[in-house]
């Protein structure tokens, strides 16, 4: 193979590259809008902001000698300030707010709550003897963090509200320890993502590679380039090198939009550098699926919709997803998974870069690559390329 051809076909297809807008957005927009809304979106969920919670709360316990112990009640539930309490005068129009997402929760107190209190007061040890009441908590199941979150705090002031502030100091045989100070974490829901994106962007190399090669061959370029000096190899090594730098190219746009919306990774030049070479070795993935979905397409509109088979599974399963269960066992079967596992574990652990598992990454996703990248050209040349 002649080193200088395949520089020149190198060059050829970026000048082509960044003459086409469709591909320019993919390939440099793209990368850059989705680090944005994610990164704007979900980079302060998390990251040590106070969330806070719109209660409905309906006092039915208002008359009588033991009403204090209602309002003692509502004191509790305000003074964390978590809940943003909104009075309501009786149960169908809280109730309405709640259907409508104007609250995130409905508390209503009821009628004898401050007699409970006082009977349990009097009777600790007879339950018979006790005048039980239950808290009307009604909860927008369209929140999930109102869903986990409201219950427990409801508990918690109701807890304080009967035992007062030393509720649970109870003499045991066993007892928790002072805990001692930490710094605390700003982890955003960012962070966790920011890693996935690095895959994700770069995934969509696949669909430019198959349809490329597929416009090509049906323009005839590929049987004009038989004619000329150039080789097939030549011509295929100078398109997975064109692709290669276009994977650096998008490493460099994510790294730089997070860093203009405030992302710091836990890491140095070196876990850097790395994400510049684990993007490497993706990209001869991704130039694989090309290849193989360019294959098996008669069209380049054809190849866009075959690419996507190679494209969801790893999308779903292998960059920001939340996995469990049976998706991480498939999860194991993506290229993908791999690289953000990589980052994540620079990126969001902090681990440093001699860390073993990043560089058995490294190794799977660049095995992976290679294998990929032969049978794309074989496949190609043999029943590709007419």
């Amino acid at each position: 193979m002649n080193l200088r051809r395949i520089l020149a076909l190198t060059r050829k297809d970026l000048k082509k590259l960044t003459r086409e807008p469709a591909v320019l957005f993919l390939l440099i927009i793209f990368p850059i809008t989705i680090t944005f809304v994610f990164g704007l979106a979900f980079g302060g969920i998390g990251g040590g902001t106070t969330t806070s919670f719109d209660v409905g709360l309906l006092n039915l316990d208002v008359t009588g000698p033991q009403a204090d112990w209602g309002h003692e009640f509502i004191g509790n539930l305000t003074s964390s300030g978590v809940f943003v309490v909104q009075y309501y005068d009786d149960n169908v129009t809280g109730q309405a707010d709640l259907l409508q997402g104007s609250i995130d929760a409905f508390i209503i107190i009821p009628e004898g709550f401050g007699n409970s209190v006082v009977s349990y007061y009097d009777a600790p040890f007879n339950t018979s003897a006790w005048m039980n009441t239950t808290i009307g908590l009604y909860v927008d199941s369209g929140s999930l963090m109102a869903v986990s979150a409201v219950p427990p705090l409801v508990q918690e002031a109701l807890m304080k509200t009967i035992f007062g502030a030393d509720a649970m100091a109870i003499g045991l045989p066993v007892e928790i320890g002072s805990p001692a100070l930490v710094e605390s974490s700003t982890v955003t829901q960012w962070d966790y993502m920011a890693p996935g994106i690095f895959a994700f962007s770069a995934i969509f190399l696949t669909m430019i590679v198959a349809q490329s090669m597929t416009y090509e061959r049906d323009e005839g370029l590929l049987k004009r380039l038989r004619t000329t000096p150039a080789s097939s190899a030549e011509y295929l090594v100078s398109q997975t090198v064109t692709y290669m730098i276009i994977a650096v190219f998008q490493v460099a746009l994510v790294l730089a939009s997070s860093f203009v919306i405030g992302y710091r990774p836990a890491t140095g030049l070196a876990g850097i550098a790395f994400t510049f070479v684990i993007a490497l070795a993706f990209s001869l993935v991704a130039v694989g699926f090309g290849l193989i979905a360019a294959t098996i397409s008669k069209s380049a509109e054809v190849a866009t919709g075959v690419s996507f088979i190679f494209i969801m599974p790893q999308m779903f399963f292998g960059t920001f997803m939340p996995l469990g269960g049976a998706t991480e066992m498939i999860a194991k079967f993506m290229p993908s998974n791999y690289v953000t596992e990589a980052i994540a574990t620079l990126f969001l652990r902090g681990a440093p870069i001699t860390t073993p598992s990043i560089w058995t990454n490294l190794a799977i996703v660049s095995v992976v690559g290679v294998i990929l990248i032969i049978v794309g050209i074989i496949l190609f040349e043999r029943f590709g390329s007419r």
